[in-house]
């Protein structure tokens, strides 16, 4: 048998500590009895100091989620009860209130690369630089499973408050190889995952092992390429929304325009210069000089202090050479959140605003201001949100604040340094665009104009500047206050025209069965309520229908 050279020892002693580590990371950090325990202590401190939360999620379905957990315990592993328990927490759907992953006794670990989710589909924005031919490559599949599953089935361990949340701050979760696993997109725990991906024209596997997290550094939810980091973006020229980043806001006039661009990404102070002095500069500048036009871009945005909003919202009420429909125009996107959501919601109260992008990722009314809560034998912290925050109405709150003209960004706008955003806001001249949809159709309706109001509801759904606005969800809750009111005539136009522009939509046919019940006829009744449990057999409307079907024939 020939000696060992020093190269192979070197290559054993490698193996044999790969495997011994991955054994060690396999033992359990804590005994059932000590996550059983962390998770009863979150239970009952929910049920007993936070019972305000129950608002997306019913106290009965937490605890019966959390009874569940429970009993299977024994049967996980370390990260697969972290990412339990993270569940948990996430069923609030308050993206305040969260389960952090740093300072437990589980550590994780995070893929060496940053995703970005582009009208045209999930990226790779940034990597290693080992991993060069990666970077800006689209995702198709992670360890064979269609990046659309894989999104589907780590979403219930993020907090999203919203689809666009789960854009901006969910996507880290793929990431995470303990996430990964513990939601089924991988079969076999392991701190490598192949993926597969496309670039120029080309599809190919590549693989990514885990690093620590702090190791990959993001602002703003982007690669700043320096060091041993790449991003995506062609860095010759730098778009305004990603300059000066070492700032909190900066403005810059753009004389071609005649416009004043402000990029304003946290509601705290700049160093530099606090908010009152930053924004008494702006409008002095904008009195004494050739604007028409603000534009404030918060696509960056994802809170701070919101008692800092005033000077913005005071300052903009007082120009009467701004505060004009087409002369003031705000930037939201998928980070525009917390203190920002308080913001646009009061600029929206009080001011002539205009938004464009992408809708933002808190809900308008909210749970904010989060206290943290550390499990007692895992020492993971918990935040939970306890402040309300309620700037409009309880019936005008929604999942989002929609942009009036809906604008995103493919991967190739990105890479180039385009803005697709900024220019629409630049040269947006409002012809034939209707700010308020909703609006615009109540009063064609009262009006009587019932043929102009099918037309225009028929334009606006198909117009991809009002791709963010919930149509089928407005359309049914105007039958249903026509329903209310008795005006049943009214309340089934409605639906008719609901369901003929959702013809998919299980609940419009649903809807539309309920109006003519009350209206008494039984036959198109038992008709829609028929066509409902076609498209949703086993859902929650199926049942429904069913169960009026049934109320029916006992008539």
């Amino acid at each position: 048998m020939k000696p060992l050279t020093t190269k192979k020892f070197k290559t054993i002693i490698i193996v044999f500590l790969s495997i011994f580590c991955l054994e060690m990371n396999a033992q359990k950090a804590l005994t059932s009895a000590e996550w059983q325990e962390d998770l009863r202590f979150l239970q009952k401190t929910v049920n007993d100091d936070y019972p305000f939360l129950f608002k997306k999620v019913t106290a009965d379905k937490f605890n019966s989620e959390v009874d569940k957990l429970y009993k299977n315990i024994p049967n996980l592993a370390d990260h697969e009860v972290m990412i339990g328990i993270a569940r948990m927490v996430s069923l609030f759907k308050y993206g305040h209130t969260d389960m952090g992953f740093r300072g437990g006794k589980v550590k994780y670990h995070k893929l060496p690369i940053n995703l970005y989710h582009f009208n045209d589909g999930v990226y790779i924005e940034g990597a290693h630089q080992s991993h060069a031919k990666a970077v800006g490559a689209k995702l198709l599949k992670i360890e064979g499973v269609a990046i659309e599953e894989a999104l589907k089935l780590v979403k219930p361990a993020v907090p999203v408050e919203n689809d666009q949340y789960y854009k901006a701050f969910g996507l880290v979760y793929l990431t995470i190889p303990e996430v990964l696993h513990a939601q089924g997109v991988i079969k076999k725990y392991s701190q490598t995952v192949s993926v597969t991906l496309e670039k120029d024209g080309k599809t190919f596997d590549h693989s990514f092992t885990s690093v620590a997290p702090e190791k990959i550094k993001t602002k703003y939810s982007l690669i700043k390429q320096e060091g041993e980091w790449l991003s995506s973006r062609n860095q010759d020229t730098t778009p305004l929304y990603l300059k000066h980043l070492d700032k909190i806001y900066y403005y810059e006039y753009l004389p071609e325009q005649k416009a004043v661009y402000i990029r304003h990404s946290q509601i705290q102070d700049d160093p530099s210069e606090n908010i009152p002095t930053f924004y008494a500069k702006v409008f002095d500048f904008i009195e004494t000089n050739d604007v028409e036009k603000l534009i404030l871009d918060v696509r960056l945005n994802g809170g701070g202090n919101n008692y800092k909003n005033k000077p913005i919202v005071t300052g903009i009420v007082k120009s009467s050479k701004i505060n004009k429909q087409g002369s003031l125009y705000v930037i939201i996107g998928r980070r525009t959140f917390s203190a920002c959501q308080n913001l646009i919601n009061e600029l929206d109260n009080y001011t002539n605003v205009t938004f464009v992008g992408e809708p933002s990722a808190e809900n308008i009314n909210f749970y904010g201001d989060n206290r943290k809560v550390t499990l007692p034998n895992s020492e993971f912290p918990v935040f939970l949100s306890f402040a309300w925050w309620q700037d409009k109405p309880q019936w005008e709150n929604a999942d989002w604040t929609a942009p009036h003209v809906a604008v995103d960004m493919s991967f190739e706008e990105y890479r180039t340094n385009q803005d697709p955003v900024l220019k629409k806001a630049l040269n947006f001249t409002g012809a034939n665009f209707i700010s308020d949809p909703m609006a615009h159709l109540t009063s064609l309706f009262t009006a009587g104009k019932y043929e102009e109001v099918q037309k225009e509801a028929a334009r606006m759904v198909k117009d991809p500047l009002y791709q963010f606005v919930n149509f089928e969800e407005q359309f049914n809750r105007a039958g249903y206050n026509l329903l209310g009111g008795d005006q049943l005539q009214g309340a089934i136009m409605v639906f008719e025209m609901t369901a003929r522009l959702f013809p998919n939509s299980a609940n419009a046919w649903d809807s539309l069965a309920e109006a003519y019940w009350k209206s008494k006829d039984a036959v198109k009744a038992k008709k829609y309520y028929n066509k409902a449990i076609e498209l949703d057999p086993k859902g929650a409307t199926g049942d429904n229908a069913r169960k009026m079907l049934k109320e029916i024939s006992q008539e």
